[in-house]
C-alpha cells in the first residue's frame, strides 16, 4: 500500500454537494441553450463556449472542448440534444485522460521515502493552512507519523494559525515564530523529522507574491537547505490555489510555476463557488496533476481528485 492510498476516494455525496453551484449553473444554461432545437448547430456550440467560459475553464481548454465536439458532430451527421450531457462528459473526461497519461509523474511501484517531505505553496487566503490542517489530519487518522514547519514566517497569524492546526489534529509542530529565516525552520523540521522517524513532514511557506525574483530566491533557497539532510527534498511541492477566484487562480499557477518546480495542485473551496469548471482548465493547461479538491468545511473534505468522478458529477442531472 502507497503512502496516500486511503486518499484514493472521497464521498461521492459529499463531492456531488460540493459542486452543486457550478453543476446547477452550467445546466440552467444548457437547458436553454438546447431549448426548442432537435441538433447540436453551431448556435448550441457557441452557447456551449459561453457556459464552458464562465464557469472559468479558461479559453485554451474550452476552446480544445468545442473543437472535440465539432468533429464529433461532423463524424457522427446527426447529435440530438438531449444526448448533449453525455457527449460533454465523454469529450471532458476523454480531454482530462489524455493530459492525465501525458503529465509525466508516474506513479512509484516502490516505498515512499520516509520522511516524505511536502513543501506547500500558495498566496494567503487560498485555504492552504487549512489544506495543510487537513491533510494531516487524514494522514495521521491512517496511523502516520506526522510533523508539520512552520516556515511561513512573514506573517505571526500563519504561525499561530498553523499551531492551532497542530494543536488540534495532535501532531508536533516545528516553529521559531514571527520573522525567522524560513529556510532555517526547514532545516530545522526535517532534521527533527529524521531525528523522531516521521513518515511525512508537511512544510508551510510564506504566501505572498509581491516579487517573482524574492519568491524564487526565497522557495529556492528552502530547497536548499533541505537537501543537506534529506538530498530528494521536497519530494512534493504542493500548489494550493482558491477555485472561487476562477482565472485568477490560473494566474497564480502561472506565477508559482514559474518560481518553483511545482508537482501537485489543491484546489480549494469548491463547494462556495459556480467557477468549478477551473479544475480542468488548470488540469488541463499546466500539466501538472490535481491532486487534492477542497469540496467543504469538514476534516474529511478534502478529497483525493478523481477526473473521472469529477466528471460524472460536473455532469449529473439533479433529481
Amino acid at each position: 500500500m502507497g503512502l496516500f492510498d486511503f486518499f484514493k476516494k472521497g464521498k461521492k455525496e459529499d463531492l456531488d454537494e460540493g459542486l452543486s453551484k457550478t453543476r446547477e449553473s452550467v445546466f440552467s444554461r444548457l437547458t436553454k441553450a438546447v431549448m426548442g432545437k432537435s441538433t447540436v448547430d453551431d448556435e448550441v456550440l457557441d452557447t456551449i463556449e459561453e457556459i464552458l467560459l464562465s464557469s472559468d475553464v479558461g479559453v485554451p481548454t474550452t476552446l480544445k472542448i468545442i473543437d472535440r465536439l465539432q468533429q464529433r458532430v461532423a463524424r457522427d451527421k446527426f447529435i440530438n440534444t438531449s444526448e448533449l450531457n453525455k457527449l460533454l462528459r465523454e469529450e471532458v473526461t476523454d480531454l482530462l485522460t489524455e493530459n492525465e497519461k501525458s503529465f509525466g509523474h508516474a506513479k512509484s511501484s516502490g516505498p515512499a521515502p520516509k520522511p516524505y517531505v511536502i513543501m506547500v505553496v500558495g498566496v494567503n487566503g487560498v485555504g492552504k493552512t487549512t489544506t495543510i490542517g487537513k491533510l494531516a489530519f487524514q494522514l495521521k487518522k491512517e496511523g502516520k507519523k506526522v510533523m508539520l514547519g512552520a516556515a511561513d514566517t512573514f506573517r505571526a497569524a500563519a504561525v499561530d494559525q498553523l499551531t492551532i492546526w497542530s494543536n488540534r489534529v495532535g501532531v508536533p509542530i516545528v516553529s521559531q515564530g514571527m520573522g525567522a529565516d524560513p529556510a532555517s525552520v526547514a532545516f530545522d523540521t526535517v532534521a527533527a523529522a529524521v531525528a523522531q522517524d516521521i513518515d511525512v513532514c508537511i512544510i508551510d511557506t510564506a504566501g505572498r507574491l509581491h516579487n517573482k525574483i524574492n519568491l524564487m530566491n526565497e522557495l529556492s533557497k528552502i530547497k536548499r537547505v533541505m537537501q543537506k539532510v534529506i538530498p530528494d527534498a521536497p519530494h512534493e511541492v504542493l500548489l494550493v490555489l482558491d477555485a472561487s477566484t476562477g482565472q485568477n487562480a490560473i494566474e497564480q499557477a502561472k506565477q508559482f510555476t514559474v518560481a518553483t518546480e511545482v508537482n501537485a495542485l489543491a484546489l480549494t473551496k469548491l463547494d462556495g463557488t459556480a467557477k468549478g469548471g477551473v479544475v480542468i482548465g488548470i488540469s488541463d493547461q499546466f500539466r501538472i496533476p490535481v491532486k487534492y479538491i477542497g469540496v467543504g468545511e469538514k476534516m474529511e473534505d478534502l478529497q483525493a481528485f478523481d477526473r473521472v468522478e469529477f466528471v460524472d458529477s460536473l455532469f449529473k442531472k439533479d433529481e
